[in-house]
Order: C-alpha cells, then structure tokens, then sequence
C-alpha cells in the first residue's frame, strides 16, 4: 500500500516503489474498464500517460477524521465565512442574469430557483472555481491508495465512460477528490444525471451555465424535492423547552453524526404550540414536518429543517454546508 507521501515530486526509493505499485494496479484497473466496455480508444488514450499524483493522496489523508468524540464547532463562524456579502452579492447578480433560464428549470423540476443558485455559488463560487486536478489521474490515485478503493475504482471507470460519451479528455478537471464542472459532480453522477439545457445535445456542465444549472436541478428532483416547500427556517426557541422530549428516534444510514444532531420529527403546528417563533418568514403549513436543529446551543439561532433540507444533505452531507446552502438561497432571493 502507498506510504505516506508529503513531498510533490517522486524522487526517493519509497516513491519510486509507490509509483511502480501504482503502474502494475493501472492493469487491475484497465481490465475492469475493458470489462464494463469502455472502447480501445479511451483506453489507449487515458491508461499509458497516468503517474501517481501524491498531492492527492496528501489532500485525501489531510481531511478531517470521523472521529464521534471530537468537539463540533459552531456554525456561526461558516456562516459568516460562507453566506458573505460578496457571495450575496455576486448571487443576486447571477440570480437576476439567469431568471428567464431559472423559471423554465423550476417549471421543469420544481426546485427553486435561488437553490440552484445557492449550490452553483457555494460549489464554484457561479462557475469561477471548478479546480484543475486531472480527473482521471486523481480518481485512479485515490482507487490505487485504498482507504475508498471501491468509490474511487468506480469513479475512474465512469470517468472514462464520459469520454466515450464524447466528452474531451481536456474538460475532465476538477477537485483532488473529483468533482468537476459548475455543480461539481463526480463522473457517476454527471453520466446519471447531468442534462441539456440549451438545447445543443451535450451536457456541458464546464462552460455551459444552462447546462450547469438544468443538471443541479435535475440532481434535486431526483433527490425528492418538494415543490412548494421551503427547505426550513430560522427560529426562536423559548428557554423552557424540554428537549429531552424530543429524541430523533430515526436511524440514519450514512452520515449518522450529522442526523444525530437533528430533533424528531413534529409538524409545525406542534412546533408552534412549543412556543417555537420564526424569525424571518412566515410559518409553513401547519401539517409540514421538521426537525429542530441548533448548531450553535440552545439560546442562538435554531432552524427548522424540512425534508427538503435533507436532499440539501444529499448533495453533501454536512448541517454547515446545507443551512448555508439554504441561508444563501434566502438572500439570493430578496
């Protein structure tokens, strides 16, 4: 297995062997390739040119670890770093630029329009940062490092799909972990979900800003989003509640440190009756269900959290990331 490796150059004897392991697993990885059908031409194109990438493995290694102990900081200062103004800013400007295109998506989807422009600022800051890792290098790095060999193995091999879909090896840049284009998606996700949205028959999720936000809202219809629900809002929660009657009894899958810090589930009615108050927009309908969530303690700011919220998660499954998503999308909109 690849050692630890800091350096950005392969230049020692433990390197060396690094990238001599790395080249002998190119072979596993083309017979799996060859095995799902991806043409000759991809193959020779992609496989002979590869060499590890140890900034990947270095940026892989450096995240931070799961560990359910660690203390969870508070939201307060992700906000601020966030939903700023710049990013309020350029939103709003892109929100209105894009109206007419963002009309038809939500026709289309029923996602609102300001949350698809609240992903595209906070994945790409509105297509300006998209990352410029070599997709198919980094993916099969991270196959080859093991700690998510299944994930990473899968991701080459669509990776090499989207080039037989036509899409050029040149547009194939992205994070160290991936993602690519103006949503970011990882190439399982660009081949299942990425759409046309100018009508040229390509999905051109890298220079195409109808394409970009067509696919982000496609993603969240297929995640089950909820026309005409918000994703939550932000509250007051009165010092005399108990929250000890309020246990999330629901047992999460995947993320389970996030959905533990969520409340069960009450409609807003009930919410209401706890002496819960908005503080920004008005109640939903009575019987819309939500979770209480309070990420910086009891005494701040609390949110309501929807099930829409939880297809926010499914996008990335962080509480940071998807209050900010939502908070964005509010301010985009005024």
């Amino acid at each position: 297995m690849a050692a630890v490796i800091g350096c950005a150059t392969l230049g020692g004897s433990a390197d060396a062997q690094d990238e001599a392991g790395f080249q002998a697993f190119l072979g596993t990885l083309r017979t799996q390739a060859e095995a799902r059908g991806i043409s000759r031409a991809t193959l020779d194109a992609v496989m002979p040119g590869l060499t590890l990438n140890p900034r990947v493995i270095e940026l892989d290694r450096a995240q931070p670890g799961s560990d359910p102990n660690a203390p969870v900081p508070d939201f307060a200062p992700y906000r601020i770093k966030h939903v700023d103004a710049a990013r309020i800013s350029r939103g709003r400007q892109a929100y209105q630029a894009q109206r007419w295109r963002l009309q038809k998506i939500e026709q289309q989807t029923g996602v609102p329009e300001s949350i698809m422009v609240a992903i595209w600022g906070h994945e790409t800051n509105y297509g300006t940062v998209m990352g410029g890792f070599d997709l198919p290098r980094a993916l099969a790095t991270l196959a080859y490092e093991g700690r998510r060999r299944d994930l990473f193995t899968d991701e080459f091999l669509s990776s090499l799909q989207m080039i037989d879909r036509g899409v050029p090896v040149s547009r194939l840049k992205g994070s160290w972990a991936g993602a690519t284009g103006g949503p970011q998606f990882l190439p399982s996700i660009y081949l299942r979900l990425a759409r046309d949205g100018d009508g040229d028959g390509q999905a051109d999720i890298w220079t195409s800003e109808a394409d970009t936000l067509a696919s982000i809202g496609n993603y969240f219809a297929n995640a089950g989003w909820r026309p005409g629900q918000p994703w939550g809002l932000a509250v007051s929660v009165p010092a005399s509640l108990d929250r000890t009657q309020l246990p999330n009894r629901t047992m999460a899958t995947r993320c389970a440190r996030v959905f533990a810090r969520h409340s069960g589930w009450k409609t807003m009615a009930e919410w209401r009756a706890l002496g819960v108050v908005p503080l920004a927009r008005a109640w939903p309908g009575d019987t819309v269900l939500a979770t209480l969530l309070e990420p910086d303690g009891p005494g701040k700011t609390a949110y309501l959290l929807t099930g829409n919220y939880r297809v926010i998660l499914d996008y990335n499954c962080s509480n940071f990331y998807a209050l900010s998503v939502g908070l964005l999308a509010d301010a985009v909109e005024q």
